[in-house]
């Protein structure tokens, strides 16, 4: 912070003020607290971004800090430094739990079975009977090409008990299958 002399003040030092600037700035959010609180955002910034991952974060972090300030009803002039550093070091703490919480949620959805619902499990298995008849209404190799893959056999595998190439195979199968999502979108 600089004065009008240009000589460098204290970061945690503010200049002395008439008595209606303190009046103003005991109030949150007035215009007084934040001239106090935005010399130093670089600095917050550079901390932050030394902690987190992205800029963004560093920024929103120090944004978050200064919302923070502004409506502390009992914020020292003489002390918005370190409130304000105080504040954004334990944002970062903030910010790095709640992304190890997600990953964690993340890598537990994937180790955890998933079963379907009754009913959804119901649902199901009608509609697999339900193209599996439709599959039988199919012409020719789609429908062999289509009761092989529903037996379980890859497509190279139907082309070779078919005895036709894999391209033909692999051709039935995308015909027989477009037809199935036809039969199942009427």
């Amino acid at each position: 912070m600089t004065c009008l002399a240009g000589e460098i003040l204290p970061v945690d030092h503010a200049p002395a003020t008439p008595a209606t600037a303190v009046a103003e700035l005991d109030r949150p959010y007035s215009e007084q607290r934040w001239s106090l609180m935005l010399p130093h955002r670089e600095r917050l910034i550079h901390i932050a971004r030394r902690r987190l991952p992205s800029k963004a974060d560093a920024e929103d972090c120090v944004h978050e800090a200064f919302i923070r300030a502004a409506g502390f009803r009992d914020l020292d002039a003489n002390r918005v430094g370190q409130f304000l550093t105080t504040t954004v070091l334990r944002l970062c703490v903030d910010h790095h739990r709640a992304r190890q919480r997600a990953e964690r949620a993340v890598v537990r959805g994937y180790l955890q079975s998933w079963e379907p619902a009754p009913d959804d499990a119901v649902c199901d298995h009608a509609e697999a009977r339900w193209l599996l008849s439709q599959a039988g209404t199919l012409r020719g190799r789609e429908r062999q090409v289509i009761m092989a893959r529903a037996a379980g056999m890859s497509t190279r595998e139907a082309a070779a008990d078919l005895e036709i190439s894999l391209k033909a195979a692999e051709g039935a199968f995308t015909r027989g299958r477009a037809r199935l999502i036809s039969f199942s979108r009427n």
